[in-house]
């Protein structure tokens, strides 16, 4: 049985700006760095950036994305920064719970979001997504 996510690795285009941003944007706590590649923690995330000439700094189109947990009590503090650093968006909020969709240096699409998988069940109960069904 899966356990959960052991970690995320993100191509990168350039290693010392996602460095920067994921260091001292995003506030991840740095573990280890290479020539090619960066370990870092987001909270108990353990995060990879991997430097990928293949890779490209044009975000995807589909909803694809990595949401990162924030408390209710930072949201606002997130936000004036994040667009304090002309952080772009890439979608406006419209499901439960406060988030703010962002990009990286790279275009990976990121949330950051106030709530959980609980919370969110419990407000789709009520007005539920189409033809949505339940299991727990």
């Amino acid at each position: 049985m899966i356990q959960g996510i052991s970690h995320i690795t993100l191509a990168v285009t350039d290693l010392e700006r996602a460095w920067l941003f994921y260091r001292d944007v995003l506030g991840c706590q740095p573990l280890a760095r290479w020539r090619r590649g960066a370990y870092l923690l987001a909270g108990e995330l353990w995060l990879c950036l991997s430097l990928d000439a293949t890779a490209s700094a044009a975000p995807r189109h589909d909803y694809s994305h990595v949401a990162l947990s924030i408390s209710e009590s930072a949201f606002a503090d997130w936000c004036d920064r994040l667009v304090a650093a002309q952080i772009p968006q890439w979608q406006p909020n419209t499901s439960e719970g406060k988030s703010l969709y962002i990009l990286d240096p790279d275009g990976h699409k990121l949330e950051l979001h106030c709530g959980s998988w609980q919370s969110r069940l419990a407000t789709t109960k009520n007005v539920p997504y189409d033809d949505m069904e339940f299991f727990v």
